[in-house]
């Protein structure tokens, strides 16, 4: 049955967020040629609105303002209306939102920007109410306040918008300069030192509320307790995993963790759960359980990555992008409970679950349960008086009945459009996932996540960024290119198959053809054959996912270490040392960054094991080797009844001149540019600490 109601411009894409404004009274425009033109034909400003599909304040602000119908008359009679989603536009997201965060001092989204007819900014901000509230101007009077400065003070409004371009693309320049300067541990310290004094104590994390889940920083946290034994590091990124794990913030029914907590105590989320951070959680998670050997991490990476691979992954392959926080207009609604609900599924077992999991009459928020634990669930046997055992499967059997009942309900908007950049993330950590849990289903998804993304997301010898109802478009910007490279290094680490590393080297290849600045070192958001904006923006730190920058540079240090090619691991040292200034000045902001920094003054270790694979001497040490916390050391095995070694050798020089010996699985050990005699002891290998 056809909507009835009036469509706009939107209709026409394939955006689920612009899709959800297509019905608007606002005459949207997706930004393009005929908005872009018809705003300098007319001499019209634009009205700028960015938000995404799982934006919570984008739907009240879009209830409130965008389908009231005065307001909407108001904005098409004074603007030319553009309505962008940020996941598919990053590239316009982060130069107007720099923007407002120089206007205002602070960002958010809904984005609301308004232009002139050359695309300059002049006023902007967030979230505002239709009409005016303590503290807020009323959507309906900023609308026209705006109009009427853009006709009555267009000079002042000029001046004003070069300012801030002018203020933006100084930014830029300073965002990375050529340095030799030597690069140092004490980059990677300094961090730490910011993250102690950052750290919260009581609940973890570093910051209060609202919390945000920074797994890049601990990332770098794990890989310094590898190196230092630090015991206070250690407890900052343990107690910080482990307060998330026990929260609301994680789905303790589904798995996944929602975006980031409302509160200290990591209790009420904004629920929406997105593909990145679950990503790069997942490979917290499982660096935590390599370092630590605690099962608790590794349930809850096996968790998470089964819950992308049952629900976020489609039958073409690729990763979905994000589930809303919203069901049935109320956010939150889908995960939380009633305690009656709960006594009515399980009867005899809701006693010990509403005790575990924090459920009791009155709610524990806003008159509703969030599932969560005080301690581990294991830590109640004695409470409860029975064998922890019987207790774990008591809640195994309550959480599988309650999931089954909670699936029955209205589900949460999904966003099933598939963008390149958090898929690689994604393959990054299902291969992983593969390496530490033996799991072959996070192997599988991580197989058809890569041909998805090889076979559909590169057209005419270009990769595009997103994908839905069969449609790639839009040209790849940095962070697709980069990301893409370390899931598919990932899994050739992970299967030994050569295509996978051909593959990441020509989307590196292509990286450093079309985004590679050669005057100051470091690569552009955008490539050189992307259209003009008022500011081609180089992001070097982190924000939710680490900077395409960052993740580059790991790559080409990797790449060099795999192939031997000095003008990977020459790009990768000038990108480093280009990132210097902005380190120095707030280094806990390029954890990901200083990853590759910590990597790079690391003497390489490369271990080769040469048999075949389905031996038990060779596939239990590659087993016991990836189970190992060794984020720097390079593992390769090959067969040699199945792969051409020689050939093999060619691209992944580790290889060359290896083979078996006495026709026995044979392993080789190169340390700081030297290799050992072989041995068909596994235990010379696997007993080695991490670099």
């Amino acid at each position: 049955m056809n909507d009835p109601r009036p469509t706009n411009r939107l209709a026409r894409e394939t955006s689920p967020y612009l899709l959800q404004h297509a019905h608007n009274p606002v005459d949207w425009y997706a930004w393009g040629p005929e908005a872009l033109a018809r705003a300098r034909e007319e001499d019209q400003p634009i009205l700028l609105s960015i938000g995404y599909a799982a934006c919570h304040w984008c739907h009240v602000m879009e209830r409130e303002s965008f389908e009231n119908e005065d307001i909407a008359a108001l904005m098409n009679e004074k603007f030319v209306c553009i309505k962008v989603d940020r996941e598919e536009r990053p590239d316009l997201d982060d130069i107007y939102m720099t923007a407002v965060q120089v206007m205002s001092g602070h960002g958010g989204w809904p984005l609301t920007v308004f232009l002139t007819p050359d695309l300059k900014p002049f006023f902007g901000g967030t979230y505002f109410p239709p009409e005016d509230r303590v503290g807020m101007p009323g959507f309906r009077r900023v609308v026209e306040a705006v109009r009427q400065s853009f006709d009555e003070e267009r000079s002042a409004v000029e001046e004003t918008s070069k300012d801030i371009v002018t203020n933006i693309q100084a930014g830029v320049r300073a965002a990375s300069s050529e340095s030799h300067e030597m690069l140092t541990s004490e980059l990677v310290h300094s961090a730490i030192v910011q993250y102690r004094l950052r750290f919260e104590p009581v609940f973890g994390g570093f910051s209060q509320a609202p919390k945000f889940p920074h797994p890049m920083a601990i990332s770098l946290l794990l890989r310094y307790v590898g190196r230092h034994r630090d015991a206070e590091v250690l407890h900052m990124a343990t107690l910080s995993l482990d307060r998330m794990a026990y929260g609301g913030v994680y789905d303790q029914l589904g798995g996944g963790f929602h975006r980031y907590s409302t509160d200290d105590r990591w209790l009420a989320p904004h629920f929406e759960k997105m593909l990145y951070d679950n990503a790069l959680l997942a490979i917290a998670y499982l660096e935590a359980a390599q370092l630590t050997g605690h099962e608790e991490y590794s349930r809850v990476a096996t968790e998470t990555l089964a819950w992308v691979v049952r629900d976020m992954q489609g039958p073409e392959g690729g990763y979905y992008s994000t589930l809303d926080a919203d069901s049935e207009g109320t956010e939150g609604r889908f995960y939380v409970w009633q305690r009656e609900e709960i006594e009515a599924l399980l009867g005899a077992d809701a006693e010990a679950f509403c005790t575990v999991y924090d459920v009791t009459a009155d709610g524990n928020w806003e008159g509703s349960n969030i599932l969560n634990l005080a301690k581990p669930a294991g830590e109640f046997y004695q409470e409860l008086g029975t064998e922890p055992d019987e207790l774990a499967l008591r809640l195994a059997r309550a959480r599988a009945l309650l999931l089954e009942a909670r699936n029955r309900r209205v589900h949460p908007g999904l966003d099933d459009k598939v963008l390149t950049d958090w898929n690689g993330l994604m393959i990054a950590a299902m291969a992983k996932g593969y390496r530490v849990l033996g799991d072959d289903r996070f192997l599988a998804s991580a197989r058809r996540g890569a041909t998805f993304l090889v076979e559909t997301m590169i057209v005419d010898n270009r990769l595009l960024h997103s994908y839905r109802d069969g449609r790639s478009r839009l040209l790849a910007y940095i962070d697709d290119h980069a990301n893409l490279a370390w899931g598919l290094i990932e899994l050739f680490e992970t299967t030994f198959e050569m295509e996978w590393l051909r593959r990441a080297r020509w989307v590196t290849d292509r990286m450093i053809e079309l985004f590679w600045d050669d005057a100051a070192a470091g690569f552009f958001f955008t490539g050189s054959d992307h259209e003009q904006l008022i500011a081609r923006m180089k992001p070097g730190h982190d924000g939710a996912t680490p900077s395409g920058n960052a993740v580059a540079a790991n790559v080409l240090l990797r790449l060099h270490t795999l192939t031997g090619e000095e003008a990977y691991g020459r790009r990768g040292v000038d990108l480093l040392r280009s990132s210097q200034q902005q380190i120095h000045r707030a280094p806990s902001n390029f954890a990901h960054m200083l990853a590759a920094v910590d990597y790079y003054l690391r003497a390489p270790r490369e271990i080769a094991l040469i048999g075949p694979t389905a031996s038990t001497e060779l596939s239990t040490a590659l087993r016991t080797l990836w189970r190992q916390f060794r984020p720097d050391d390079l593992i390769v095995a090959m067969d040699p009844e199945i792969d051409d070694l020689e050939r093999a050798a060619e691209e992944v020089p580790l290889l060359l001149g290896k083979e078996m010996v006495d026709n026995l699985p044979t392993f080789y050990l190169c340390e700081n540019y030297a290799c050992q005699a072989p041995t068909h002891n596994a235990d010379e290998v696997t007993r080695l600490p991490s670099s």
